[in-house]
């Protein structure tokens, strides 16, 4: 009898060390398990998930709560799961007058406000397009700084948000009193732009430069080619706007690598959990914005990954990170990077999922796949389990940059961003992408299972590869990932 319980157990103790890494995956990841987390994250009751909502800090105890039923610990540094985001919101003014070179303008209808807003006067400098050396050669301190938006290379808008904001940090450090850029793009007109900026704004409350008064205007530089003169003053009067502060919630959790060197290493697992709340009613009424697709999917890849590696880690330790006020610009995200629990120079990749919508289910969408050499173990993985891949197929939609992974990826760290299936933006992805119908009744669980499933098996294939992925030389952000890493 003791002879033939030995040898069941060394059977049994084989049959563990044999199971494959495809295994593992399938064991964890099935789809009731699916269902019960995006029914509850895109139902009804979390009203959209918004940030600064109180049904986004139930979605938030509802990502801990899973974190610990699976073994996910708190993250080096941290005593809890949750890392506090200081925010605030601007109220929109309600009437506003900007005089630039004794010529005057209307907010909203030549102008907006996108940060600060205190009445305020001053000598006024045009410092070109704002680049560091510009505005150290402009001796901006005590004034009104005038640059161009963007930097005169990338010409996409949404690009220039980011851009504007190391401008204003870098303003506010050389002791300017507020930043008005000259904006001018056919790809996103002033009229669009007005919708987006002329309502309330969400920001980083401990941003630099939070504080400094920032104005986009409707202008070129012809036409004010009277700002290059010297003496010339500007003038700000504006009512009615407040700052209102509050504090929203990244989710994190931890799982130590089993390498006793790779385990110093951290591959980032992150997505973002928030949504946009509730909006206009759409033909049926229905004014909750779920946000099932966008992004309760991504958000359960991250749980996905994270109840794998709790039950069979990786080399490489695990951070799983779910991001708040992705839908106010990248907010959360952006918080992370800069305080995080975790050195960056610590983190070799990220691993970010985020989803729009789906209109082929044969595949996966991988933004940024060919720019990082993890390329063929992400493609490995989805085959695995019966997806083909594809990288950006709208690359005109600069899609790499405006999801959080970008905030990973100026620092260095490599980071795609792994999405459910699509060829073209057409009607399939605009019926669902932030409109009430994004519902979990209307996805597809067989596709989603494999999906989540090629998901957690690129993560532990990255997780586990002897060398650390990289960006391929020649990316945009190679260099920065060199200089992090000292390569």
């Amino acid at each position: 009898m003791r002879k033939t319980l030995i040898i069941t157990f060394l059977i049994a103790s084989i049959n563990v060390f044999a199971q494959s890494e495809k295994d593992k995956t399938a064991e964890t990841v099935n789809q009731a398990t699916i269902k019960s987390h995006i029914g509850f994250l895109a139902s009804d009751a979390l009203r959209g998930r918004d940030t600064g909502s109180p049904e986004l800090d139930i979605a938030a105890e509802y990502i801990k709560s899973r974190f610990i039923q699976y073994g996910v610990s708190t993250a080096e540094g941290m005593d809890s799961y949750f890392q506090e985001v200081p925010l605030r919101t601007l109220k929109a003014a309600t009437s506003g007058t900007l005089t630039l070179a004794e010529e005057s303008f209307l907010i909203r209808e030549d102008f907006l406000l996108l940060n600060g807003g205190e009445n305020l006067e001053g000598p006024m400098v045009f410092v070109e397009y704002g680049s560091t050396e510009d505005l150290e050669k402009g001796k901006v301190e005590g004034k009104i700084v005038v640059a161009l938006c963007g930097d005169g290379n990338d010409q996409n808008p949404r690009a220039w948000f980011g851009i504007s904001q190391e401008k204003r940090k870098k303003a506010k450090e050389l002791g300017a009193i507020a930043l008005v850029e000259l904006y001018n793009s056919s790809q996103l007109p002033w009229s669009i732009l007005v919708r987006f900026l002329g309502s309330d704004q969400v920001g980083l409350d401990s941003e630099e430069g939070a504080s400094l008064t920032h104005i986009w205007m409707n202008r070129d530089q012809d036409d004010l080619t009277n700002l290059t003169k010297k003496k010339q003053t500007a003038n700000l009067a504006i009512a009615g706007n407040e700052k209102v502060t509050f504090t929203s919630k990244n989710v994190i959790g931890y799982v130590e690598g089993t390498d006793p060197n790779l385990k110093n290493e951290f591959v980032v697992y992150s997505a973002h959990y928030d949504h946009v709340g509730i909006g206009a009613a759409d033909a049926s009424g229905d004014t909750i914005y779920n946000g099932a697709r966008d992004n309760a999917v991504g958000t359960v890849t991250v749980l996905s990954a994270a109840e794998n590696m709790a039950k069979y880690p990786t080399k490489r330790s695990a951070l799983f990170v779910l991001f708040t006020g992705e839908e106010k610009g990248l907010l959360g995200s952006q918080y992370f990077i800069d305080n995080s629990p975790i050195d960056p120079s610590r983190m070799v990749y990220c691993f970010n999922s985020d989803n729009g919508g789906y209109n082929d289910t044969s595949i996966a969408t991988v933004i940024g796949l060919g720019r990082t050499t993890a390329k063929d173990m992400i493609t490995e993985a989805c085959e695995a389990f019966g997806l083909g891949v594809t990288d950006d197929p709208a690359p005109e939609q600069n899609l790499f940059d405006r999801s959080d992974n970008v905030r990973f990826a100026a620092k260095g760290i490599p980071a795609p961003t792994f999405g459910m299936g699509f060829t073209s933006f057409d009607a399939e992805i605009t019926k669902y992408y932030h409109q009430p119908g994004d519902e979990p009744e209307t996805l597809d669980y067989e596709y989603l299972e494999k999906f989540f499933r090629s998901y957690v098996l690129s993560s532990r294939l990255i997780g586990n590869s002897d060398e650390a992925p990289f960006w391929l030389e020649g990316d945009k952000y190679y260099e920065a990932g060199k200089a992090l890493y000292k390569k």
